[in-house]
């Protein structure tokens, strides 16, 4: 009789790391369908607190939990094989970020994404940016400033080969490296933060970028650039604004486009998904389509910003 209870719990807790993978799969680092243990956590996770903040954070980023979701503290802690505390302490933090928000009469849910969030990420991003490329314009030195057109010169490798991952990378890598060449720390936590932001956003609505804008964005990376070695600042200014509000209307126009297509009958949440995925060994491109049907095609899409 024991050793039949010691089985059945045994298989009962090979369910729940089971049912943990598919709630947080890219937390598993071991064996798939195994979330690690408090004492597995890597160099990141001093604290129980500190895994359960990350570990609940990348999945919201990531969309894993979905943008709505009902957040119910001890199924978390069970999924996470840490007490309640550290899970409560976790979502006070991410209530701190705005991830997460309460819900009269549901409780504790992950943050909803609305097309308004697009505005807001894309107007707090332009004014910070301005800000940041000014002062790398007025304090960067010569090799600094290579180091920028290093990074323009690497995606504009990656357009041709249609390398939109790799490109959309190194993208995120030349603003945030202006806001490190900015030289104030808190300017670049402030905009690590925003991108971050913006990249749960991004998944929700779009699945990637939209690869029509590459080619433009390119362009408008070598006029910043191009003004902050001559240190112009009027130009600069009006390219990182522009830069930024093309973005937007971009992004808004494909919102709007699939928006006026009949609702798809799929209960995915998101509206957008991907079809069809080519690969050609590590290149990777992304079509995108209406969920009701192969015919009705978004414009095309790529992963990242």
């Amino acid at each position: 009789m024991e050793k039949s209870a010691r089985k059945a719990a045994a298989r009962a807790r090979a369910r729940s790391r089971i049912a943990i993978y598919h709630i947080f799969p890219t937390a598993a680092r071991y064996t798939v369908g195994t979330m690690p243990l408090a004492g597995e956590r890597d160099a990141r996770h001093r604290t129980k607190q500190e895994f359960a903040y990350q570990t609940l954070r990348d999945a919201i980023m990531r969309c894993e939990l979905r943008p709505g979701e009902r957040l119910v503290i001890d199924d978390l802690a069970r999924r996470l094989q840490v007490s309640t505390i550290p899970v409560r302490e976790a979502i006070q933090m991410l209530q701190s970020e705005g991830l997460v928000v309460t819900v009269p009469h549901t409780g504790v849910t992950v943050a909803p994404v609305s097309p308004e969030s697009v505005q807001d990420v894309f107007a707090v991003l332009e004014g910070l940016e301005v800000v940041a490329s000014r002062l790398v314009a007025e304090r960067a030195n010569p090799r600094e400033l290579e180091s920028l057109a290093a990074l323009v010169a690497d995606m504009d490798r990656e357009v041709p080969a249609k390398r939109y991952a790799q490109w959309a990378a190194l993208n995120t890598r030349f603003h945030l490296t202006i806001s490190t060449l900015a030289g104030l720390p808190m300017l670049r936590e402030m905009t690590e933060r925003v991108l971050a932001r913006w990249d749960r956003v991004r998944r929700y609505f779009f699945s990637g970028v939209l690869v029509h804008r590459v080619k433009r964005a390119q362009q408008e990376h070598r006029t910043i650039l191009a003004a902050m070695r001559d240190c112009d600042l009027p130009t600069l200014e009006t390219a990182v604004r522009q830069h930024n509000r093309r973005a937007l209307e971009s992004y808004m126009n494909f919102l709007k486009s699939s928006k006026e297509r009949p609702e798809p009958a799929a209960t995915d949440r998101c509206r957008i998904r991907v079809a069809l995925r080519l690969q050609r060994g590590r290149e990777v491109e992304m079509r995108v389509c209406d969920p009701r049907g192969p015919d009705n095609h978004f414009p095309q899409l790529a992963d990242a910003r």
